[in-house]
This record gives C-alpha cells, structure tokens and sequence, in this order.
C-alpha cells in the first residue's frame, strides 16, 4: 500500500467523520418538544387532583407539579431531552399520588366494611341468644 492511498483513507475518514458528527449535533438541536410527554404528565397531575390526591399524597403530587414546571423550563431553553425526561417523572410522579390515594381510600373502605360486619355478627348472636 502506498503513501498516496493512505492519505486518501485517511482523508475520506476524516470527511465521513465529520459528516456524521455534524448530522448528529443537528438532529440533536432540532428534537421537537416533548409535548405527548408534557401533555399526558398535565393529565396524570389532573386525574390525582380530582382523587383528592393533595389530600392523601401531597409531597407526590407536589413533586410532580415541580417536575412539570422544571420540564417546560426545559422546552424554554431548548433542552428537549431534559424535558422529556422531567415530563415522564412527572407524570410518574402524579400516578403514584393517585395510588396512593386510591390505596388510602380503600383501606378506609375495608375497614369500615370491618366494623360493619362486626356489628352485624353481633346483632346476630345477641337475637339468636333471645330467641332461645
């Protein structure tokens, strides 16, 4: 192999390098905003409110109004792949609260269906105790 051959390798290389990494920065500036993310995260949040997640998860639901903030905070500055991700914790976030709550409130259920069937159990044997 010559000295001439090995220049143009090297100098084709170096082009296609180049390209490459141009084509890289490019597609990375002009990621479009997550606005599915941002979106279903402002729903998530929602939906906890209207189960009265502030009441039950706050310190989620608080975190995922924080997290939803710092995403659009991202899309103003134009850190798209930050804001993606701070909008899926958001939205993760708020789905907890909502889990949480739903799990709160079915405790209270269970144990209210407890103490009613505690006090049926008693009126029962108290009547059977009379009728003998």
């Amino acid at each position: 192999m010559n000295l001439t051959s090995k220049t143009y390798r090297s100098s084709r290389l170096r082009i296609v390098l180049s390209l490459t990494g141009a084509i890289m920065l490019g597609a990375c500036a002009s990621a479009p905003p997550p606005t599915a993310s941002l979106q279903a995260a402002r729903q998530a949040i929602s939906e906890a409110d209207r189960a009265e997640a502030g009441r039950y998860a706050s310190a989620e639901l608080g975190e995922a109004r924080t997290k939803l903030t710092s995403a659009n905070n991202a899309v103003a500055e134009k850190k798209m792949t930050m804001a993606e991700r701070l909008a899926e914790e958001s939205r993760a976030e708020a789905e907890l609260a909502s889990a949480k709550t739903a799990n709160v409130k079915a405790v209270a259920v269970n144990d209210e269906m407890k103490r009613s069937t505690s006090t049926l159990i008693e009126e029962m044997q108290r009547n059977s105790g009379e009728n003998q």
